[in-house]
C-alpha cells in the first residue's frame, strides 16, 4: 500500500510539472513575430500529404513518440553522435517515418521568418494539419515550445508504450505523462489510420505464449487473414491498422476493435477495462458520435507534456531541424 501511494504522488507530481510548464504556451504566440507561420505549415503540409497520404499516420505517431519522451521538445528530430545514441536510434523509433517533410516544412518557415519557429512547434502543427487533411478533427494548437538538445536512445524505449503492452502497463505509461485512462483510449483511436509491420504483431499470431499458438482474444478468421499476410519471420510487409479506411480518419477503428479485430495486444487491451471498454463500445454503436472532440481535446493535452518554454531549452535553429544532440546538457 505504501508502494502505490509513493507511486500515485509521483505521478501527480509529473502531472503539474507538464501542467506548469504548459502554461508558457497560448495560441498566436508568432502573431507578431511570424505572423504566417502557421498558414505556411498547412500549405507544405497539404503538398506533402496530397502526394502521399501514408505520411499523415507517420507524422502524427512522430508527435506522440516525441511527447511521449522528454515532453513535447523536437528531440526525436535529434541526430545520434559519436559519443551517442540518440531516440532515432532506439528500436520503437527505427520504423518512424516523415522526418524528411519536418525539414521541408521547417525550410518553408525559414524562408519566411529565420530562426523563429522552434522545430517542436513544426512537429506539432504538422500533425494537426495532416489529420484533418484526412476528414479528421481540427484543434488549436497552443505555440511557443522551445526545442530540446538532449536525446538518449534509453528514454525512448523506457517511455514509449509498446503494441504489446496490456491495460495496466498501458494506464501507467499515460498516467506517467499526466493523461488519463480517457485520454488512453482517445489517443488509441489513432491507429484508424496507417499501417503497421507485421514483425509489431506476429507473435499474436504463429507463438503467444511460446506453445505456436495464436492469440485467444483475437477474431480466429482475423488470424488466418493476418497470417496470409505475415510469415512468423516477416519484418517488411506492411499491414493496413484499420483495412478498408486506413487513409480516413474515422471511428472504424473503435469497431474493428469491438469485434476483436485490434491488430496490436495494446488495441486488445481496451477490452480489458470497464472505462475503455465502455468508450470503444459507444464509439462503434453512435458511429463516433464524440470521437473527433474527444481526439482534439487529448491531443491539445499531450501537445502540453513537458514542454520547454521561455528560456529553457534552446533557440529555433535555422534551416533544418535535424541537429546532433547534446547528450551532457539538462533540459
Amino acid at each position: 500500500m505504501a508502494f502505490t501511494k509513493h507511486v500515485l504522488v509521483i505521478l501527480v507530481l509529473l502531472g503539474i510539472f507538464n501542467i506548469c510548464n504548459a502554461q508558457g504556451l497560448k495560441l498566436g504566440f508568432y502573431k507578431k513575430t511570424c505572423p504566417s507561420a502557421e498558414a505556411i505549415v498547412k500549405r507544405e503540409t497539404a503538398r506533402i500529404i496530397s502526394v502521399a497520404p501514408t505520411l499523415a499516420a507517420p507524422l502524427l505517431r512522430m508527435h506522440f513518440h516525441d511527447c511521449f519522451v522528454r515532453g513535447c521538445d523536437g528531440s526525436v528530430l535529434l541526430n545520434s553522435t559519436r559519443n551517442n545514441q540518440a531516440e532515432k536510434a532506439a528500436f520503437p523509433n527505427l520504423s518512424l517515418r516523415g522526418f524528411g517533410s519536418i525539414d521541408r516544412v521547417k525550410s518553408a518557415v525559414e524562408k519566411e521568418c529565420p530562426g523563429v519557429v522552434s522545430c517542436a512547434d513544426i512537429v506539432a502543427l504538422v500533425a494537426r494539419d495532416a489529420v484533418s487533411l484526412l476528414n479528421g478533427p481540427f484543434w488549436p494548437v497552443p505555440l511557443g515550445r522551445r526545442d530540446g538538445r538532449v536525446s538518449i536512445s534509453s528514454e525512448a524505449l523506457n517511455n514509449l508504450p509498446a503494441p504489446f503492452f496490456n491495460i495496466t502497463q498501458l494506464k501507467s505509461a499515460f498516467a506517467s505523462k499526466g493523461l488519463s485512462t480517457k485520454d488512453l483510449v482517445v489517443l488509441s483511436g489513432s491507429h484508424t489510420i496507417g499501417t503497421s509491420h507485421c514483425s509489431s504483431f506476429t507473435n499474436r499470431l504463429y507463438n503467444f505464449t511460446g506453445r505456436g499458438d495464436s492469440d485467444p482474444s483475437l477474431d480466429s478468421n482475423y488470424v488466418a487473414r493476418l497470417k496470409s499476410r505475415c510469415s512468423a519471420t516477416d519484418t517488411t510487409t506492411l499491414v493496413e491498422m484499420d483495412p478498408g479506411s486506413f487513409k480516413t480518419f474515422d471511428e472504424g477503428y473503435y469497431t474493428l476493435v469491438t469485434k476483436r479485430r485490434g491488430l496490436f495486444t495494446s488495441d486488445s487491451a481496451l477490452l480489458a477495462d470497464s472505462e475503455t471498454r465502455a468508450y470503444v463500445r459507444r464509439q462503434a454503436t453512435a458511429k463516433g458520435s464524440t470521437f473527433p472532440n474527444d481526439f482534439a481535446k487529448s491531443m491539445v493535452k499531450m501537445g502540453k507534456i513537458g514542454v520547454l518554454t521561455g528560456n529553457q531549452g534552446s533557440s529555433p535553429m535555422l534551416n533544418a531541424c535535424p541537429f546532433a544532440a547534446t547528450p551532457n546538457l539538462d533540459k
